[in-house]
């Protein structure tokens, strides 16, 4: 069995939900392992709200973890008040491992490898590298990292997952440089115009984390393409052309990409229309 680690913003967008939902499928379905959670945005009920959803998703067994000192993102979270209700083992953040804790004893418990999801900000997992022994346990632990982030369709692109502001930049530039591992890496244009959640039931949690969000028609679908592409495990398989090479992130924020057959990083080109990638995850999330 696959084993997974996410890092999510669960932030104020709802995509991340959507995603989480895929994710917790497969885990309860025991197709992968999801060993560990990281928040890498803290709001005021970031920890609970995240538990809630996955006790309504009828997953109790996943340990969270979050940067406390990534509040700086702005923004309101709209539904995450209401799924905090459903939190039984967090009542607040402090209840949660701190991130860089949490990636270290996960990767050094872990007897398979490990396979991270980064659907959010990259400073929790580069502050992690940075720390002791951390480039090492994840060479060692780690075999693949699948990212949503980067704009790959222009030069010197802006996404908000690399560009939000400078905590955002910073580790977004350090975990390019640091990362001792292939990194597969879809970007905004791959997402934003494929809409899904437009088939939930009204009464579905899910939906309501939408209709709080004002995305009650559905939501453009960066995470749940990432998540789906990850759980199939192969980018061809799951509908992309691969591009090989390097990327990189500059002081502003921007991203660029150089071509090497030989390179570490890939970044994705949808190989089908839109309506492929959201009858693929409607169908996984009703």
């Amino acid at each position: 069995m696959r084993h997974f680690l996410l890092s999510t913003d669960w932030w104020t967008d709802c995509d991340d939900a959507v995603a989480l939902r895929i994710l917790l499928r497969a885990h309860k379905e025991k197709r992968i392992k999801i060993d560990a959670i990281i928040i890498n945005a803290c709001m005021e009920y970031s920890v609970p709200s995240l538990e809630g959803f996955m006790n309504l998703e009828g997953v109790f067994d996943i340990p969270i973890g979050i940067d406390k000192n990534a509040n700086d993102f702005g923004g309101n979270p709209p539904y995450q008040e209401r799924l905090s209700a459903f939190s039984q083992k967090y009542k607040t953040n402090d209840d949660a491992d701190d991130a860089v804790v949490l990636y270290k004893t996960t990767l050094e418990n872990s007897e398979s490898p490990v396979e991270i999801i980064e659907i959010g900000y990259l400073q929790a997992i580069s502050n992690f590298l940075e720390s002791k022994n951390g480039v090492y346990l994840v060479k060692e632990k780690v075999s693949k990292f699948w990212v949503m982030a980067g704009k790959w369709d222009e030069k010197n692109g802006r996404e908000n997952n690399f560009c939000r502001n400078k905590r955002s930049i910073d580790g977004a530039v350090k975990f390019c440089k640091l990362c001792p591992v292939p990194i597969t890496f879809l970007g905004f244009e791959i997402g934003v115009d494929v809409i899904t959640g437009d088939e939930l039931d009204k009464n579905d949690f899910l939906y309501m984390a939408l209709k709080d969000h004002g995305s009650e028609n559905g939501r453009s679908s960066w995470d749940p393409m990432l998540v789906t592409m990850a759980i199939i495990g192969n980018e061809e398989k799951a509908g992309y052309k691969t591009i090989k090479g390097n990327a990189s992130v500059d002081d502003d924020g921007c991203c660029d990409f150089e071509e090497n057959q030989n390179g570490n990083h890939m970044f994705v080109i949808k190989q089908e229309q839109n309506d492929y990638y959201k009858n693929m995850i409607n169908s996984l999330i009703k």
